[in-house]
């Protein structure tokens, strides 16, 4: 048997032992070990790597961005920043038909730019975007089908966790990657908008109408969020603009965003603590 051929055998055992209920990342660790043990007579290179593979990943420079930008968007959280971008992005289009559901995307957008991670955008903004979705009659199914399409901004707009390991494993520019997100990230975002549109006049009842805020309410929840525009401005304009590296950019947003949050008053000891727990967690299932 060729090694092309194994390599073609290896996808099967992959399906089986996926469909078979085994976790994807151990699936594929035995259709690879499996296979490297076929190709070379016996398994001492398959064992050798595997006590090299995992140093060498968690001990990368360029993958350290990973766990900087998730826990950037921990530091976000607990500063409030996901709260003051769902409050401005409801203020300006709350009082339309199907506009809390518009305004939960612009917050998911707006959250994904500090963020970089789809899973952590989706819990975040559910936390956030669900309740005041209920309170204005938005169906169950129509809420949550909105919240998880805005999470998938946000490893679409930069900072993007997504697309960071994709340019260290494609051996491409992090930075030219950013740029080239940034347009589609905010398109879709554009889509997602017109789509609740539509629908909600499709299907009036699924969507209730928020009274209008007034326009000075409006205006100082636009003020507040000025720490979301700072982070992403510090982070990608320095990036974009040559001042610093992706990782070191991605440091200085954690930086920033915990300075953000200690000062008002959402992280202690505790707080960091888990915020640190959490992000080695989310990590380690990442590289895993």
């Amino acid at each position: 048997m060729t090694n092309i051929e194994i390599g073609l055998w290896s996808f099967p055992v992959l399906m089986v032992a996926i469909f078979l209920r085994v976790p994807i990342g151990l699936a594929m660790f035995l259709a690879g070990f499996l296979g490297l043990g076929i190709v070379n007579d016996g398994f001492t290179i398959g064992l050798a790597k595997l006590k090299t593979e995992v140093y060498t990943t968690f001990s990368s420079y360029s993958l350290s961005i990973v766990p900087l930008f998730l826990l950037m968007g921990h530091f976000a959280t607990l500063g409030g920043m996901s709260q003051a971008l769902f409050k401005a992005a409801e203020g300006w289009l709350g009082h339309r038909r199907g506009g809390v559901a518009m305004a939960a995307i612009g917050a998911c957008a707006g959250f994904g730019a500090i963020c970089g991670s789809s899973l952590a955008t989706a819990a975040t903004m559910g936390r956030t975007a669900l309740p005041e979705l209920r309170k204005y009659g938005y169906s169950g199914g129509f809420s949550t089908a909105t919240l998880a399409a805005g999470g998938t901004l946000g490893i679409l707009i930069p900072p993007s966790v997504v697309l960071v390991i994709y340019a260290i494993l494609a051996e491409q520019n992090i930075a030219k990657l950013f740029l080239a997100a940034l347009v589609p990230g905010l398109l879709a975002a554009l889509g997602y908008v017109i789509t609740i549109s539509i629908y909600v006049r499709l299907n009036p009842d699924s969507a209730g109408i928020r009274p209008p805020v007034p326009m000075g309410e409006r205006m100082r929840a636009i003020v507040d969020v000025w720490p979301v525009l700072l982070v992403f401005g510090l982070v990608v304009g320095g990036i974009y603009g040559g001042l610093f590296t992706p990782t070191e950019g991605a440091a200085v947003g954690a930086l920033g965003t915990g300075i953000i949050a200690f000062a008002n008053r959402g992280l202690d000891f505790k707080s960091l603590l888990g915020s640190f727990t959490a992000t080695a967690r989310s990590t380690a299932m990442i590289f895993f």
